[in-house]
């Protein structure tokens, strides 16, 4: 079984409860009284662990949902785009042409930079679950996050390394080909060094699928360094892992939300990423009920434990939802006319309680505030520190 993390919104406790017994997990169908609501993100490719669990964590939310007798029902409409920017828009303007009203998307960053331009020029209402990118929402009034931005990111592992790490020898390697590495490396560095602090080594590299980074391990190993820090997604940093043990070089990892999914991954020793540090708002090891609750009932949807992604989308589409009933919008209003609806309830005096924060409240450039959390992976599962 892959292991995935999830945690459930609070306020729907018992509708976890109910879908885990009447089964859930199959499509939403039209009924004439539904939000059309549209996803996307790489259902296959190298980042389908991030789509799959985005789709299926969507779906669960609109199963719960339309099984509680509600106002109007949800229906989701996924989209495969293969983490390709071109493919997203093209997978963006398909659910147009099948009626979506809002979209829950894109999943990954650059396919959501392309795709909210789109979506600022029709008026359509995003929140993205997991597109986490300062670009995906600059400029655009109808465009909101539902992750920790970027900079955020690298602002909060500077601030946790230096408060729990001071006396680490800290090195760097990102991909300064994407916009998601480069943002969080950059706001990390200017934190980091702000405070005093030295970074003895920095090695980039250009693409995902690179499999070979002896050069960048070895400027790491030379300089002494005993914290890498990855601003990456799981595939690279798999790599980095398996290549360091054959070197023998075992320094402490820290990640961030694109390390989850890595203890999924085909093939790779999960052995190695023992100890690894990453920031996550969600570990489907918490103990408490509401979260347990809502793994069981994913699991038995799915065969498989969610991931922080899947706990975003689930998020995302009881956000909607609960922020679409208070709007006083209709379904049977056009996406324009919701759009602006939406982007008026999500700057006023909404809130949102559920797995990966708590009064969680959004500011005009449609950024997110709620509390980062550090986990560590100790036999397999997420820890919260």
């Amino acid at each position: 079984m892959r292991k995935k993390w999830m945690k459930v919104a609070l306020a729907s406790a018992s509708c976890v409860m109910a879908m885990a017994l009447a089964g859930c997990g199959g499509g939403t169908t039209s009924d004439g009284n539904s939000l059309k609501v549209g996803v996307i993100g790489p259902l296959t490719g190298p980042a389908a662990i991030y789509g799959e669990a985005v789709k299926n964590g969507a779906q669960l939310a609109a199963d719960e949902i339309n099984a509680s007798e509600p106002k109007f029902n949800v229906e989701i409409m996924a989209q495969d785009d293969e983490h390709d920017a071109e493919k997203s828009v093209n997978a963006y303007n398909k659910l147009r042409d099948e009626g979506m009203q809002v979209l829950v998307g894109t999943t990954t960053t650059a396919p959501g930079t392309a795709v909210g331009a789109e979506a600022y020029k029709d008026r359509v209402f995003a929140l993205t679950p997991s597109a986490s990118g300062p670009a995906v929402i600059e400029g655009n009034d109808n465009v909101f996050q539902l992750c920790f931005s970027d900079p955020n990111q690298g602002v909060a592992v500077a601030d946790y390394m230096a408060k729990n790490y001071p006396d680490a020898k800290v090195g760097v390697i990102y991909n300064n080909a994407d916009n998601y590495s480069s943002g969080i490396y950059d706001k990390f560095k200017s934190t980091w060094e702000g405070k005093g602090k030295q970074i003895y080594a920095t090695e980039a590299f250009s693409d995902d699928a690179n499999a070979d980074f002896t050069a960048q391990l070895n400027s790491m190993k030379n300089a002494g360094v005993d914290m890498v820090f990855l601003p990456i997604y799981y595939t690279p940093a798999s790599n980095i892992m398996t290549q360091a043990n054959k070197m023998d070089y075992k320094p402490t990892y820290f990640g961030v939300d694109g390390m989850d999914g890595i203890l999924a991954l085909e093939g790779f020793d999960t052995d190695l990423a023992e100890g690894v540090l990453l920031l996550t708002p969600f570990t489907a090891y918490s103990e408490d009920e509401t979260s347990q609750k809502f793994v069981k009932a994913y699991e038995k949807a799915y065969g498989d434990t969610p991931i922080q992604f899947a706990a975003d989308a689930y998020d995302c589409v009881y956000a909607v939802y609960n922020a679409f009933d208070k709007s006083g919008a209709s379904v049977e209003d056009d996406a324009a006319t919701i759009c602006e609806a939406m982007i008026k309830t999500f700057t006023g005096d909404f809130t949102y309680s559920g797995l990966t924060g708590q009064n969680m409240k959004w500011n005009k450039a449609g950024e997110v505030d709620k509390t980062p959390k550090v986990c560590v992976i100790q036999d397999g599962k997420y820890i919260e520190k």
